[in-house]
């Protein structure tokens, strides 16, 4: 009987202890499961709203705010024996019970952070540096850079309209060749204001490095007669706006996040049935050295068997395949300039989902 007395006592202690280490047991596992998890989310989130804007519908964002995970322990150790009973059986009962509470709150985005996350253009003095983080430039200007100078990227329509200028695209192929050489550097300078004090305002500097391989040198002497640089000068300042630039500027036409959306939206290859019968336009046809889509999304009836991001639109599937490295990257860097546009104003409307297990 002193046994089992002991047993049951040394049993509920380690028991009873062992559950003291949840919180620091389940904060590893909730990180890496919900940030997985939101990732995934917002992944689809911009895919469906890439392929709603194929069809001129209407996309919607929400930003989840704040995730919450509560636990609740409740433990209980009862021991009990009856003497009247021969022979003596003593007898008790152990119990732990977790209850997990989670609760997600979401934010509507919509006027003025609506406003400023999506129909702003992307500042250059934010844009550039990201190339300089390891970023392929080629793939960002093909996003989120509409004209540079006086040559255009596609447009965000339909039809024959929009395809772009093939000096564009050679261009880019130009830049990343001297990005990958490292030869291609972006420089950000702060301006002073009369009371000594950093101004708000940025200048970006592009700068084209000189090189004794051939091939290389003649990269640099094309790009740097593009942005009418003098040969001998290695740097050029970056200004936001279109058309013919000042002498020792380039002018920048960058993109709302809205437009790049849309540039991706028009690049999908839709069934011909949704073009002939009105529900969406012919795909943007582009020319010159890059032909193919910046984002290739696919289009089933069934859903695939792996993929990078699926959604279910209007009774089809459309997915990224998980074997497209170009396309899977550049919609990576499609989610690092969503995140870089987003205010920190808050919106009014806001939803909180509690969840009971």
């Amino acid at each position: 009987m002193h046994i089992f007395f002991k047993t049951v006592l040394c049993c509920s202690c380690l028991l009873l202890n062992g559950c003291l280490g949840l919180g620091a047991y389940r904060l590893d596992k909730d990180q890496n499961s919900y940030s997985r998890a939101l990732t995934e989310s917002n992944k689809r989130q911009t895919l469906l709203n890439v392929v709603s804007l194929r069809y001129a519908d209407t996309p919607g964002f929400l930003d989840t705010t704040q995730l919450i995970s509560g636990y609740q322990l409740q433990r209980s150790a009862s021991l009990n024996a009856n003497t009247d009973v021969v022979p003596f059986r003593p007898g008790g009962a152990l119990s732990v019970q977790v209850q997990e509470s989670p609760t997600f709150t979401f934010q509507p985005v919509t006027g003025d952070a609506y406003a400023q996350s999506f129909l702003r253009p992307l500042p250059p003095a934010s844009l550039l540096p990201l190339a300089m983080g390891g970023l392929p430039i080629d793939v960002l200007f093909r996003l989120s850079v509409q004209s540079v100078n006086m040559i255009s990227n596609a447009g965000a329509i339909g039809g024959d309209v929009g395809r772009g200028s093939p000096e564009f695209f050679e261009l880019i192929h130009d830049l990343r060749l001297l990005q990958v050489a490292g030869l291609l550097g972006i420089q950000l300078e702060q301006t002073l204001d009369a009371s000594g004090k950093s101004s708000a305002a940025n200048h970006v500097f592009l700068s084209i490095s000189s090189t004794k391989d051939p091939i290389l040198s003649e990269v640099v002497f094309e790009t740097r007669r593009f942005f009418s640089m003098p040969q001998n000068d290695e740097r050029v300042e970056v200004v936001y706006g279109a058309g013919s630039p000042r002498k020792g500027q380039i002018r920048l036409l960058t993109r709302t996040m809205l437009s790049v959306l849309g540039q991706i939206a028009y690049q999908i290859e839709v069934p011909p049935e949704d073009v002939t019968s009105g529900k969406t336009l012919a795909r943007v046809r582009l020319v010159g050295r890059e032909t193919k889509p910046i984002v290739n999304v696919n289009v089933s009836r069934e859903p695939p068997a792996t993929s990078f991001a699926t959604v279910d639109y209007k009774n089809r599937y459309y997915w990224i395949s998980d074997n497209d490295f170009d396309s899977k990257l550049a919609f990576t860097m499609l989610q690092i300039l969503l995140e870089l546009s987003k205010t920190t104003k808050n919106p009014g409307a806001i939803v909180t989902i509690p969840i009971n297990n």
